[in-house]
């Protein structure tokens, strides 16, 4: 099947050959061939030869050497997924080196600032000999997925080396599931090569279930989404933040995160809207992605307002402090900075292509969470939040404009609102733990011994 897998990706590269030709050669080409052991290198000052050679212990039994595990988070909500779990595991199994990979450039560039003592390199594509040549150079005895990323090669090569796979923070959206309806049969041959899942919902295990997978390998355990975040905003990368933004107890913070390119002329038009009635408001805009920063600079430029980029306030200090609106052109920040939020609106969810971005940040700082009506990939998190009254949905433009307003008039709904916010988040962790207690069989010293999956 992995010739044949082979071939359809083949057919599909030459079809997306012009669009591949427009992207950097360094992006894709070493994931066309997948990583080797030089690609591999540590981080630190560890000897790279006696780690990779023939000599080294990847040749020992397990018994004598370290145990290795290889994680993948496909972009940046899984690579923080990811940071979440590996603390924990390697508090309980110190004995562990741990490999990281990622596929787009923000969630390596973040897995290489979360991980700086791991390996971390770039998931290959998923042509057979990619994914053998990464799996020969890691050899990794378990592989931990993040989310839904089960490419078929990938996981029909571990089964024939007999390393086993878990899912993890296991979550289909409903995009997803249809694309898989489309090809059910085939879909079952690949996942149910993966040992366990550890998914979020009930309606995922369900839908698992029906797709034929043996629901004694499915486990709800919630969103390890929801664990890592303390909510503290006397955290001193906060209060650093803060200082750096120029932003004074007397203002109320609007932070619009995760926005896409509709989202931030919507954005712009309410707070234009609203800043004459209410002058301590402030806003602070951050782009999903880093490529559209100079797009959004040049929007706000053209409306004429007074701005500071992210990357400007160690140099423009007092440009920082006076002006109103901030442009966060930085990757990898924004889980701080919703700590700096009275009114959080999560983006990707007004454009109706999206599905949401994660808005479990910043309910846990206790902000004022507002959203739109296209959040089927947090479909479960949105009814809890609306259901425990801790967050607000709107509906387009005009009735983002009202709830800001009616926020802004009343701080002791804003207050109910962040509270009740805060309060689930609270209520909803302990994921990260029970998914650490499912994984611990796999950290026996002989993986022989554990049950091969289907």
């Amino acid at each position: 099947m992995c010739y044949l897998l082979d071939g359809l990706y083949i057919l599909a590269s030459l079809i997306a050959l012009p669009w591949l030709g427009r992207k950097r050669r360094a992006t894709w080409w070493p994931r066309f061939w997948g990583p080797g052991p030089n690609d591999l290198a540590p981080p630190t000052n560890r000897n790279r030869e006696s780690r990779f050679s023939p000599n080294s212990d990847s040749t020992l039994p397990l018994r004598f050497r370290k145990r290795r595990v290889w994680l993948h988070g496909v972009s940046l909500g899984e690579v923080h997924v990811l940071h979440r779990l590996v603390p924990e595991l390697r508090r309980q199994f110190p004995e562990t080196e741990f490999f990281i990979s990622s596929t787009t450039d923000t969630g390596l560039s973040e897995a290489r600032r979360l991980f700086s003592d791991a390996c971390v390199f770039r998931f290959p594509f998923d042509f057979s000999w990619a994914v053998e040549r990464a799996l020969r150079s890691v050899r990794p005895d378990l592989i931990v997925l993040a989310e839904s990323e089960w490419w078929p090669n990938l996981l029909l090569l571990a089964r024939r080396f007999r390393i086993p796979v878990v899912a993890v923070n296991v979550r289909v959206s409903p995009t997803s599931r249809q694309r898989y309806r489309w090809f059910a049969s085939l879909a079952r041959r690949w996942i149910s090569t993966i040992a366990v899942f550890l998914v979020q919902t009930q309606e995922d295990a369900d839908w698992l279930i029906q797709l034929g997978i043996d629901p004694g390998r499915i486990h709800v355990l919630g969103s390890l989404k929801y664990d890592g975040n303390s909510g503290c905003r006397d955290d001193p990368s906060i209060s650093e933040l803060r200082r750096q933004f120029g932003i004074r107890t007397d203002e109320v913070v609007w932070i619009c995160g995760s926005t896409q390119a509709e989202e931030e002329p919507i954005a712009l038009d309410v707070y234009q809207s609203l800043v004459r009635d209410f002058p301590e408001l402030r806003l602070i805009l951050v782009p999903r992605h880093p490529e559209r920063f100079d797009e959004v600079a040049s929007e706000l430029e053209r409306r004429g307002l007074a701005f500071v980029r992210r990357s400007r306030l160690g140099i423009d200090a007092i440009g920082g402090a006076t002006r109103r609106i901030i442009l966060v052109d930085s990757v990898g920040e924004l889980r701080l900075i919703w700590g700096l939020a009275d009114i959080a609106f999560v983006g990707g969810s007004l454009d109706g292509r999206r599905g949401g971005q994660n808005m479990i940040e910043p309910a846990s700082y206790g902000a004022a969470v507002l959203f739109g009506p296209h959040t089927w990939n947090f479909r479960a998190t949105v009814a809890q939040l609306l259901q425990a009254r801790a967050a607000r949905e709107v509906a387009d433009a005009s009735s983002l404009h009202d709830a800001i307003r009616q926020l802004l008039e009343d701080p002791v709904q804003r207050w109910h609102l962040g509270n009740n916010a805060q309060r689930f988040v609270q209520s909803q962790q302990g994921a990260v733990q029970r998914a650490v207690e499912r994984l611990a069989r796999f950290f026996r010293p002989d993986p022989a011994s554990l049950p091969s999956a289907a």
